[in-house]
């Protein structure tokens, strides 16, 4: 297996009145890249932010299970969902009036694939303009899953 980490860019987007959303991720493998995309219906922003995750994840795993990422994401819910895992599934993944979290389908893949992989959270500025390469990838995944969002409520 290749020692080197690889980068994977993610951002999901949603209309919310309309409930339609779009997700995006960019992998950076040590010497190709790949670029996944997907639309959802009946869904929210975090649902999109959480689908890229895990749709990144699981096209990493086919490759080189196991391997060492760096994932980048503009989003607080999902780098600060890490930390919180071990008290989501302490709680069983219920809220304090007993019903099921939010998202909890996703959130349970989400803790079931990130346990397989040495993971490196890094939260970027949503929509900088600066001249970096993490900057230009976070506006990438950004710009797509917008313009995905964008061209199914017309």
């Amino acid at each position: 297996m290749n020692t080197d980490r690889i980068e994977i860019y993610t951002d999901g987007s949603c209309h919310t009145q309309q409930r339609i959303g779009a997700w995006a991720a960019l992998i950076l493998f040590p010497t190709k890249s790949e670029v996944l995309k997907g639309v959802e219906h009946d869904t929210t922003h975090n649902r999109m932010e959480l689908l890229s995750v895990i749709r990144a994840i699981e096209f990493v795993q086919t490759y080189q299970p196991g391997a060492s990422l760096n994932i980048y994401s503009d989003s607080q819910y999902i780098c600060t969902l890490p930390d919180r895992l071990p008290g989501l599934r302490q709680k069983a993944f219920l809220t304090k009036k007993g019903a099921e979290m939010q998202n909890a389908d996703l959130v349970k893949s989400f803790l079931h694939l990130t346990e397989n992989h040495d993971i490196e959270w890094i939260k970027v500025k949503a929509h900088q303009r600066d001249k970096s390469e993490q900057t230009t990838h976070n506006r990438f995944v950004d710009k797509l899953s917008r313009k995905l969002v964008r061209a199914n409520t017309r």
